[in-house]
């Protein structure tokens, strides 16, 4: 049996998140705190390499010392002092503060599970690293963007599809193990889940992320367009970005689609993982289709669906859920094209 995250962590976990809360509340209990405190460590790891008000190189040595004692490869005590009096968020002070906790829950998995929360931190704290190192001398006077489509399909993999992956062992190993699944398309479209869900992130948030010198759409491509990363800080360049960041979109769209996919080849008796699984799937479809039709270089106008619509997803997946036809044209209607 897994170990439980008690009660203030679990508080400390929804304070950090309170999308993913929701998501991890309906999942069933054999697997909820295997991806729960996985998601708390990777919060944790991300809070780290966020807290832009302490050196880089002091965040790059943090991340390494708790990589490694998440990792196990070491048992030096963490000292996240620092780290902590620089958060403005009181919820995040303490996630660094309560370190040690989650990796006291951490040693007490069963072997098989403990070995693939270590494997998905390792891949998520190393693109959190490499993030660092890429954007080491960013500002929004010296924009910088990664090179190609192949360094941001990595980026999405190592942040966020290595994740479909770790969903799906647990949920395999622990709620269908004997299902008779195409084990090859479901990891497959695991990761696209995964993947799809980053892009739409890094296309919602590009006007931000630019304020702070990243822009995580590929050089050459931006090049192609007659664009440097700097120009997107100018939002009259939105004509001339459009049709690039349109197929970044559609990329978006295919991968998130391919979730649907995978969340339909989950056993229907297995609603609580559909439904947990097809919220973000749905959300996503929706802001994407926000995203077409928005202005994309805008800082003043972040693009969000909003809480209304959130809730009028969750209460359609519940209603529809007993209907298959119904069920499965959810993703049509969320579909940006």
């Amino acid at each position: 049996m897994a170990p439980p995250l008690d009660t203030s962590l679990d508080a400390l976990l929804k304070a950090t998140s309170r999308s993913f809360h929701k998501t991890l509340r309906i999942l069933p209990k054999q697997v909820r705190p295997q991806i729960g405190l996985a998601y708390l460590l990777a919060r944790t790891s991300d809070t780290i390499a966020d807290t832009e008000l302490v050196p880089l190189d002091q965040r790059l040595a943090a991340l390494e010392n708790y990589r490694q004692r998440v990792l196990g490869e070491s048992k030096a005590p963490l000292d996240f002092g620092a780290l902590s009096r620089a958060q403005g968020s009181p919820a995040e002070a303490a996630l660094l503060e309560r370190s040690e906790e989650s990796l006291a829950i951490l040693e007490q998995f069963e072997p098989a599970d403990l070995a693939e929360i270590r494997t998905v931190l390792r891949t998520i704290i190393g693109g959190q690293q490499l993030d660092l190192v890429s954007f080491a001398r960013a500002t929004k006077e010296n924009v910088l963007s990664l090179r190609s489509a192949e360094e941001l399909d990595d980026y999405t993999y190592r942040v966020a599809g290595c994740v479909g992956e770790f969903w799906t062992k647990m949920c395999r190993r622990h709620l269908f193990p004997d299902a008779p699944l195409d084990e090859t398309l479901l990891m497959t479209n695991s990761v696209r889940f995964g993947k799809g869900l980053q892009l739409v992130n890094i296309l919602r948030d590009l006007p931000a992320d630019l304020r702070q010198g990243r822009c995580y759409l590929p050089g050459d491509s931006l090049v192609a367009s007659g664009l440097s990363p700097r120009d997107l800080l100018e939002p009259t360049n939105e004509p001339k970005l459009r049709s690039m960041y349109n197929q970044w979109l559609s990329r978006a769209e295919e991968h998130l689609q391919a979730g649907w996919e995978y969340v339909n080849a989950i056993p229907r008796r297995q609603w609580r993982v559909r439904l947990a699984c097809a919220w973000p799937v749905l959300i996503g479809l929706d802001t994407l289709r926000l995203l077409r039709d928005g202005r994309i270089l805008a800082p003043e106008h972040r693009i969000k669906i909003t809480r209304s619509r959130v809730k009028q997803i969750i209460l359609s997946t519940a209603l529809l859920y007993p209907f298959p036809k119904a069920w499965q044209k959810l993703a049509d209607k969320s579909s940006s094209r």
